[in-house]
């Protein structure tokens, strides 16, 4: 079984994923989460990965998962891991040296017409207002330096949201594409998905383990 290594998105908690860890372990796969330091505006990408790795310790078969955001720190993760599989979930795919800000620009998603309340569409409204509760002030001098990070040479995997508002989904498939090389595999829900559906988003994150498992045994 897998261990999934849960990256939360800007300005965000580990809380993220309560939904769809349990579901993950009611599996037998393993779960760690945890609160990157966002808050420290000093704090780096490197730093956002030291968080996760020292969290996972000398677990084994782990697969990397990073929402929104969280695809800026998901690959360094992954690549300090050597896990055996990486999951961009409605997440931000950056190249090396892109910066955070010309990430916008160079995707096109700076023309995307996106409504203020993007964020937690088919959100229950109790979770939406406790995810707000729980937000924190995303910093960070690394947004105005070049991304430190590479595509690793592991299985990787993008989901897309199809009632995305924030990432709306041809602007996710284009990227997609673009940047991986890949098909995303399609799912419902919004933005926080992990929120809305966190079954779809589990059964999609086992499937891929069961996937990678099978690469790894030589027998898929």
């Amino acid at each position: 079984m897998a261990v999934f290594v849960l990256i939360h998105g800007g300005g965000s908690t580990a809380w993220d994923w309560h939904l769809v860890s349990p579901l993950l372990e009611a599996s037998g796969h393993g779960v760690v989460a945890v609160d990157l330091p966002i808050e420290d505006n000093d704090a780096g990408l490197e730093d956002y990965a030291h968080a996760v790795t020292q969290a996972v310790g000398d677990a084994e078969h782990t697969i990397v998962v990073g929402h929104s955001l969280g695809g800026f720190t998901a690959p360094l993760v992954c690549d300090e891991l050597h896990s055996d599989g990486l999951v961009y979930l409605s997440a931000m795919i950056p190249m090396p040296g892109e910066t955070f800000g010309d990430w916008w620009i160079n995707t096109g998603h700076d023309r995307e017409a996106i409504p203020d309340d993007a964020f937690f569409n088919l959100v229950p409204a109790e979770l939406a207002r406790e995810a707000t509760e729980r937000e924190r002030d995303q910093q960070g001098a690394w947004m105005s330096g070049p991304w430190p990070g590479r595509h690793p040479e592991v299985p990787t995997l993008a989901i897309l949201c199809r009632d995305d508002q924030f990432f709306p989904a041809p602007f996710m498939r284009r990227q997609v594409q673009q940047r991986l090389g890949i098909e995303p595999v399609e799912i419902p829900g919004g933005h926080y998905v992990t929120l809305s559906h966190p079954d779809a988003v589990a059964a999609v994150l086992a499937d891929f383990a069961e996937r990678t498992a099978r690469e790894r045994r030589g027998t898929g």
